[in-house]
């Protein structure tokens, strides 16, 4: 009695925790998971060859460029090492394939064909990963070369060898991280690649807070407790929109012959449309093009010709995280690339095709043409909301920074106020709401209440 009194004093999550550490089998994908997060983060810290961590350091500290990619990569890009890519050419080869599936009509045939295709295209997209982790390895240090932390990198003469070596290193680097992603899918909890993001994204946090708390002022001290309370807001408002929907009705009626007569079936289930069907991407679609006319200013700049460095200091102030204006245009390119993905990941879904073919419809709506109409006409009305909602999230930063004072920034800037970038903050959210379905699906299995209602 006694004991049943006292689990009931504890908070449900807490319960929740402690019950899936009564299951051998779930604590035992828990400690695994655990094991190769502490791998991930031990390879993050192990350098390239031939890099001079103290120049990369310093570098890193004074480019806003740099800084924005270094908190995205979870501080493996300014140790340089060899995880400074970590899974992001798999993941670019992931929607450069998801991209391609409608247009190729090989890759179209092979989504159709069930889970045996899917494991074709996934075959498919771990081969585009290699050269991709090779391409960006090199872009990547061509573009801490062109700021002056590192020198040497070129694939001719004397200095290829050393930068054939650092690249496939980093290549070897990302090919491992991934194979750790699949691992954890596979013996772990939560998806693995999307875990490994989110234990990157985390690793600055507690340096970021504690480098805050130890100035020493009560302005700084101030500061960081307010932004700590707005951060806490707008994850309630990332939860919030994340998980909202529009439940369409669907009916399904379907006539089956048995020994001769016909049997109607009927059922009443729903199509859940959520409202951010997207996620990060269209961020990381924004972010990556808004980087660039920033790091062309910044070579541009150094021109020994005036006209080209006027451009090049002008594509510098109107893309400063700073600027107004940048977050402006940061909140209208989110908006567009939001209904551009949509769109594409809905047609490759043929939603009303396959609600005609196994027999279900829409109440009040014909089969067919007029029901696509239909969805696309609910799609793009909650699309407005997820497109808004993701917006607003990317120039949150921007704006609570200005709310408690720009000077409490520091050198970060105001992108990363929080220690995380906005798009960092929603995998983060997505990630622990996934990784908790996926614990309460197993307690469930075991009869425990869960905690995600």
């Amino acid at each position: 009695m006694a004991t049943a009194a006292k689990t009931q004093q504890r908070p449900q999550l807490l319960q929740a925790a402690i019950s899936a550490m009564s299951q051998p089998d779930i604590r035992e994908k828990l400690i695994f998971t655990f094991a190769l997060l502490v791998i991930f983060r031990f390879t993050a810290n192990l350098p390239v060859p031939g890099i001079n961590p103290l120049a990369v350091d310093q570098l890193f500290r004074s480019s806003t460029v740099l800084g924005f990619l270094n908190v995205f990569s979870g501080g493996a890009l300014q140790n340089m090492s060899v995880a400074a890519m970590g899974v992001y050419p798999y993941i670019t080869s992931s929607i450069v394939m998801q991209l391609m599936v409608p247009i190729v009509p090989t890759l179209q045939a092979l989504s159709k064909e069930g889970e045996q295709g899917r494991k074709q295209i996934n075959i498919y997209t771990h081969w585009m990963t290699v050269p991709m982790a090779f391409v960006q390895g090199y872009g990547q240090l061509i573009l801490v070369q062109s700021q002056g932390g590192i020198t040497g990198i070129e694939l001719t003469g004397p200095n290829a060898l050393p930068t054939l070596s650092a690249i496939i290193t980093m290549t070897g680097g990302t090919m491992f991280l991934v194979w750790i992603g699949e691992l954890i899918s596979e013996k772990g909890i939560g998806n693995g690649i999307s875990v490994l993001i989110f234990a990157g994204i985390i690793a600055g946090l507690p340096q970021f807070v504690a480098g805050r708390l130890y100035t020493g002022t009560g302005e700084g001290v101030t500061t960081t407790f307010l932004l700590g309370a707005m951060m806490v807001m707008l994850v309630a408002y990332i939860v919030f929109f994340q998980e909202a929907q529009r439940k369409i009705p669907v009916q399904y009626s379907r006539s089956v012959f048995r020994s001769g007569r016909m049997y109607r079936q009927s059922g009443q289930t729903h199509i859940p449309l959520k409202v951010n069907t997207t996620g990060m991407i269209p961020l990381i679609f924004a972010f990556s093009i808004i980087i660039f006319p920033a790091y062309m200013g910044q070579i541009m700049a150094t021109s020994s010709n005036n006209f080209v460095a006027d451009v090049g200091d002008f594509l510098q102030t109107a893309f400063n995280p700073a600027n107004a204006g940048y977050w402006g245009f940061v909140f209208f390119t989110v908006i567009i690339f939001t209904f551009f993905y949509t769109m594409v990941v809905f047609q490759q879904q043929n939603l009303a095709e396959n609600l005609q073919r196994q027999g279900g419809f829409i109440p009040g709506i014909r089969p067919g043409r007029p029901t696509e109409q239909y969805i696309n006409r609910v799609l793009i009305r909650i699309t407005w909301g997820g497109a808004f909602f993701l917006g607003s999230v990317a120039v949150a930063p921007f704006v609570f920074s200005n709310l408690v004072g720009a000077s409490s920034l520091g050198g970060s800037g105001a992108s990363t106020a929080f220690g995380i970038t906005s798009t960092g903050l929603i995998i983060v959210v997505g990630v622990v709401l996934d990784t908790l379905r996926q614990i309460e699906a197993q307690l469930l299995m075991r009869q425990y209440e869960g905690f995600i209602r």
